[in-house]
């Protein structure tokens, strides 16, 4: 993809501190990290979210970060990670090239992600019951 920065980086034309590569997968560390450590994981090849990639590149990233995390954990001396995947622009992804956030998590880090909401928990089987007759569908 033409204007992708993800792209420019697998192509060479921009700079990334790389720590992991085989023939379809890429890691290295993002630029603007959330904890020391924070690596992004993506396909060599352009798709834009997880939803276009194929079953194959998803389960490739995800044996990549099993590979990884130990490595980035033991590297930075965390005690355990979080893995993060947005996708689509409501759910905060900014750049649209398939990319799992490995983010080394310390017991002071200060990182807060998603506290539940007690208001919607009434909607719980109304909403799983949505789902499961979507996926029947």
């Amino acid at each position: 993809m033409e204007n992708c920065i993800f792209c420019k980086i697998v192509n060479g034309a921009i700079p990334a501190q790389k720590v992991y590569e085989t023939d379809t997968v890429l890691a290295f560390l993002d630029i603007y990290p959330v904890t020391p450590g924070h690596l992004l994981v993506i396909p060599k090849e352009h798709y834009e979210d997880c939803l276009a990639a194929p079953t194959t590149v998803v389960g490739e990233l995800a044996m990549a970060i099993q590979k990884l995390a130990p490595a980035v954990l033991s590297a930075v001396g965390a005690s355990a990670f979080n893995i993060g995947l947005n996708c689509g622009r409501d759910a905060g992804q900014v750049i649209f090239h398939l990319h799992w956030h490995l983010m080394p998590r310390f017991a002071d880090d200060g990182l807060r992600l998603w506290p539940g909401k007690a208001e919607l928990e009434a909607a719980v089987p109304g909403v799983a019951e949505k789902i499961r007759q979507t996926l029947e569908s």
